[in-house]
């Protein structure tokens, strides 16, 4: 087969500077919403599937002196691409699986942070999303798992979730499950799943590390940060590095019955509580736009200067959030049913069920 896995095209992307020429062939509107960074884009989908031959002279003008990875959502029309390209010469070949198989991968690095142990943090770049693994003493924790539950080969402890995700679907409870260890989620956000809560002001211990529980909702009513003896701050999707997180996703999958504009003045009350958190501490949220590249992390001090959202006052904040509102994630009133427990989708469905872009983000 001319393919080439998902998880080799990541190393040669992240490694070399010289890696392949990423070529997407699916249509516009679908390149635009969500692509693998750097790639070049030549929309000749409804061409390699009705008639190849008339593809040729848009994929005639390559560099011929790169290896050419196509690409399109599942790794089928790319196959003619590929076909069409080897024999006008070039060394092409298929990205497995397309863009789902790109949603598959994770890269790992650890987090640079005086504790007693070490902390990893587990990016999908195809996602953009963040989980961390704890380890202090030989115990490890995760924090926001996807349900790739391979990635976490660790003597678990604990697995906890900042919030009821909208974006991909959690591993968290079947992680716990595998490891007969208790899955921790606030009760506010586990509307049906037997989770082991948690509440503003407890602490848990996994090794010899504390871990400070912090509710900070407004994303979601039950959205928690996770305090690590005041060095790493895991604010899930209440606080980025450049913006907040969104105000409507919980109303609008009918999970919430609160109103948009309520969210937003609480969040913003939620981001005054991180801010007495040391200057010094990293945050390290559960997501990152683009395709991040591991360690995504940022002292508060950083964070504070380069988020324009802590420049606005309460009235401004509110009205910024509650009437700038951005495309949504694709399918996220399932997942987020999926991710409260009030909706369970066969494991076979969910690597699809969770394709696109992460847009939890305000802006």
């Amino acid at each position: 087969m001319q393919e080439i896995s998902p998880e080799e095209l990541g190393e040669q992307l992240q490694n070399d500077n010289d890696g392949p020429l990423v070529l997407d062939i699916r249509h516009q509107v679908d390149f635009e919403e969500w692509h693998i960074p750097g790639s070049r884009h030549v929309d000749v989908y409804d061409e390699l599937t009705d008639d190849p031959e008339r593809a040729i002279e848009s994929l005639s003008n390559l560099p011929s002196d790169e290896q050419i990875v196509t690409v399109c959502a599942a790794g089928v029309v790319s196959q003619t691409a590929t076909e069409v390209l080897r024999e006008l010469g070039y060394d092409a070949v298929t990205l497995t699986d397309g863009m789902n198989g790109w949603s598959r991968v994770h890269r790992h690095a650890n987090v640079p942070v005086d504790i007693d142990g070490t902390l990893v943090q587990v990016v999908r770049p195809g996602k953009g999303c963040l989980s961390h693994v704890l380890v202090s003493d030989g115990k490890a924790a995760v924090f926001d798992p996807s349900h790739y539950l391979d990635e976490y080969d660790a003597e678990l402890v604990a697995v906890f979730d900042t919030h009821a995700h909208a974006d991909h679907v959690s591993g968290a409870a079947d992680l716990a499950d595998r490891h007969d260890v208790p899955y921790y989620l606030h009760q506010e956000d586990a509307l049906a799943l037997d989770a082991t809560p948690v509440e503003d002001g407890q602490t848990v211990t996994v090794g010899s590390l504390d871990i400070g529980v912090v509710h900070t909702p407004g994303h979601s009513e039950g959205s928690v940060s996770f305090d690590v003896e005041g060095r790493a701050l895991l604010t899930g999707d209440t606080l980025f590095h450049d913006s907040v997180g969104r105000v409507e996703l919980g109303v609008e999958a009918g999970i919430e019955d609160s109103d948009v504009e309520g969210n937003a003045a609480t969040l913003y009350e939620s981001l005054q509580r991180l801010l007495d958190h040391p200057d010094d501490a990293l945050v390290l949220p559960a997501h990152d736009p683009g395709s991040p590249e591991p360690p995504v992390a940022a002292t508060l001090a950083a964070v504070r200067e380069r988020n324009d959202d802590f420049g606005r006052d309460r009235e401004a904040f509110v009205e910024e959030l509650a009437s700038d509102i951005p495309d949504h994630p694709p399918n996220f009133e399932r997942v987020k049913r999926t991710n409260v427990g009030q909706e369970s989708v066969p494991a076979d469905e969910l690597a699809e069920l969770e394709l696109g872009p992460n847009n939890c983000a305000a802006k």
